[in-house]
């Protein structure tokens, strides 16, 4: 009777064990295709941003430096090695791509240009697609740290040593600060 009961308890242990380690396995995969979402994303922003830059280059003539960091960010979002410089490398370019589209309002003859009209609304678009495949990126990678950190995952965690944490898609300190807004009302002379 004894034996019995210590046999269901390690065939229990031993199910137990399967389970946890499949369902690990399960949200790895389901994180690092997440990931190749969004990357499907940044390479058809990288792609975008060449055409944009050659279209708007010769009428923002007094803005080349906006112009050089968008170039410039972008070569550093391709050549991003690691899953955290590809992260910063990405926030750099988000933000300078922001600059140039404020630097852009500035421009009417821009505006009515349809060429640069379409290539910024497929930027504004991709920029969105990102977005939300970053949000589903970080939820994955939340249940997959969750399952990873819950007692007593994490021991089996620890003995098994194969499951790495994941890296979160974080907003750079930059994006972070809330914008100045001038909200004093002044007279009119």
């Amino acid at each position: 009777m004894v034996g019995l009961i210590v046999l269901a308890g390690i065939v229990l242990i031993v199910v137990w064990g399967i389970v946890t380690f499949n369902r690990l396995v399960s949200l790895r995969n389901e994180v690092q295709n997440s990931w190749k979402q969004i990357d499907v994303q940044l390479k058809r922003r990288h792609d975008l941003i060449p055409n944009l830059v050659s279209v708007v280059k010769g009428t923002m003539e007094f803005e080349q430096d906006t112009l050089e960091k968008v170039i410039n960010a972008r070569a550093k979002a391709v050549s991003a090695g690691s899953m955290q410089d590809k992260v910063n490398a990405e926030n750099m370019l988000t933000q300078a791509l922001g600059k140039l589209f404020a630097v852009m309002e500035n421009y009417p003859q821009l505006k009515s240009n349809q060429n640069i009209m379409q290539l910024q609304e497929e930027l504004t678009s991709t920029e969105n697609r990102i977005g939300f495949a970053r949000q589903l990126y970080n939820d994955l990678v939340a249940q997959y740290r969750i399952k990873q950190e819950v007692f007593p995952n994490n021991i089996f965690v620890a003995f098994f040593g194969v499951f790495n944490k994941e890296v979160y898609f974080e907003a750079e300190e930059e994006a972070r600060k809330v914008p100045q807004a001038d909200t004093s009302i002044r007279p009119k002379s």
